[in-house]
């Protein structure tokens, strides 16, 4: 009879709620910590701003061995990327790091935020209709967020929440981490909106809406354009219709014709008439015209008035609103518009239009509470530190990036994905998102507050000797869009 051999010896990891049991050599559910030698250790580095590397480089070891030993607190910067977290929250921050800069001595306090309260803002650049106001947005074909108000230009989403994480279905809180940290790490993930669209949404790149690349944002609404470019086209065509979902411009009835002196032209166009030259609600939304369903842009044209001008041989150009979709036609003996070929005089103006338009891209706001017992990691009095951060004597940043702190109560705050470094997110399977999460504030401001002062390590000691969940650190230079 052959001895067993011996069990297999696993610790328990307790940086997260869900008390994984590691074995030698192992990595946790979360994929973030391991079993080394018996120890848990984060298996990213933590990682340092060092503005001394050349803005935007690739990430690089920043080991001790080959560090220089020299430090200033300008150029070096301790974020919570790789740092570990407070769990359980009684204990104090992974790293709080002391630093001097410009002659003042500072406290950075570092932690990796587990975030059940927390989702993302998407605005998509394009003018193609996505889906209607409220309507559910899904990954996988779960919904994982909604539709909302559009801005100019742009479609908006807002999604994940804590209902999305923990109120549905488990398969729904699964999907919507694994969404939202997709989109947080910068990864293209594709979302399907009820009653309109297929997206792929990716932070910094264009929207691919239906199978369609994005190129450009409008350079404005029809009325817009129209002001914009009214007197580029005074003398070389009879009559503009710049088409919008929104709002459809006509430049002979728009103000800026009007002062052009632009005689009429007998034109109708179907749709609710707001202001002179300006028309809603001209055809449905859709992926054509400018936002619209139509392919044709003579659909949104009714008869034409001759006593209101109309007449043989008047010129029309048709355009939309990034000059992606133009048309020019000629009214006939019987005052129907017939296509001809643009003109070269024309041709200019439409190319204006499309140089003013900004590139399309997909722009990805991380969304968190930062309350919650992550607080007491920083101070022994929760309240103290929010009230540090609304009275705005202590900074908020999130994997080194300026966080944007909403007003009222709490400390709610957005940040930019794409001012972050790589892989700066991660999750636990409870589900929650895992954020990095620093707040910077004077050494007596961290004192009047109550903070883990004698915690406080410098920066020397940090790179050195690390912290809880190992010793390995790296640097990078900020990346190109930070400021």
């Amino acid at each position: 009879m052959t001895d067993r051999p011996p069990r297999e010896e696993k610790i328990r990891c307790d940086a997260c709620p869900v008390m994984c049991y590691i074995a030698e050599g192992r990595i946790g559910a979360c994929d973030r910590y391991a079993n080394r030698g018996g120890r848990i250790i984060r298996c990213d580095p933590l990682t340092v701003l060092d503005r001394r590397i050349a803005r935007g480089d690739e990430v690089k070891p920043f080991l001790r061995a080959d560090w220089d030993g020299t430090l200033s607190g300008d150029d070096l910067f301790v974020t919570a990327v790789g740092a570990g977290t407070t769990y359980p929250d009684y204990k104090p921050a992974p790293f709080i790091v002391s630093r001097e800069v410009d002659g003042a001595d500072f406290v950075t306090v570092v932690t990796e935020a587990i975030f059940s309260y927390c989702g993302v803002k998407v605005k998509i650049d394009t003018d193609r209709h996505l889906g209607p106001e409220g309507a559910v947005v899904r990954a996988q074909g779960e919904a994982v967020g909604l539709m909302i108000t559009s801005e100019y230009g742009s479609r908006m989403l807002s999604l994940g929440g804590v209902d999305h994480l923990t109120g549905g279905s488990k398969p729904e809180g699964r999907i919507t981490c694994d969404t939202l940290l997709r989109l947080c790490n910068r990864e293209a993930v594709e979302l399907t909106v009820d009653g309109g669209a297929t997206v792929i949404v990716q932070a910094g790149h264009p929207p691919i809406v239906d199978g369609q690349r994005e190129e450009r944002m409008r350079v404005g609404c029809g009325s817009a354009t129209i002001g914009m470019f009214a007197s580029q086209w005074q003398g070389l065509v009879d009559e503009v219709v710049v088409v919008d979902d929104h709002i459809t411009g006509v430049v002979s009835e728009h103000q800026a014709g009007k002062v052009l002196g632009w005689p009429d032209t007998g034109i109708r166009i179907k749709g609710r008439r707001s202001t002179p030259g300006r028309y809603f609600q001209v055809a449905e939304p859709g992926l054509g015209w400018g936002g619209t369903d139509i392919t044709d842009p003579l659909t949104i044209l009714g008869d034409w008035i001759p006593k209101k001008g109309a007449r043989p041989g008047l010129t029309l150009l048709m355009v939309s609103t990034t000059g992606e979709q133009f048309a020019y036609f000629v009214l006939d003996d019987d005052l129907v518009p017939q296509r001809r070929d643009l003109p070269d005089t024309l041709r200019p103006s439409v190319d204006l239009i499309a140089e003013n338009c900004e590139p399309a891209l997909c722009t990805v706001l991380f969304m968190g509470g930062a309350g919650g017992s992550l607080r007491a990691g920083v101070t022994r009095n929760p309240v103290r530190l929010t009230r540090s951060v609304q009275g705005e004597k202590t900074r908020v940043t999130v994997g080194g990036a300026p966080a944007y702190v909403w007003p009222g109560g709490g400390i709610t705050i957005m940040a930019d994905v794409t001012q972050m470094p790589d892989n700066a997110f991660g999750y636990v399977p409870t589900p929650a998102i895992v954020a990095p999460l620093e707040f910077t504030l004077s050494r007596a401001e961290y004192r009047a507050l109550g903070g883990h002062d004698d915690k406080a390590r410098a920066v020397e000691d940090i790179l050195e000797h690390g912290g809880e969940y190992g010793a390995d650190v790296r640097a990078l230079g900020p990346t190109p869009n930070k400021a």
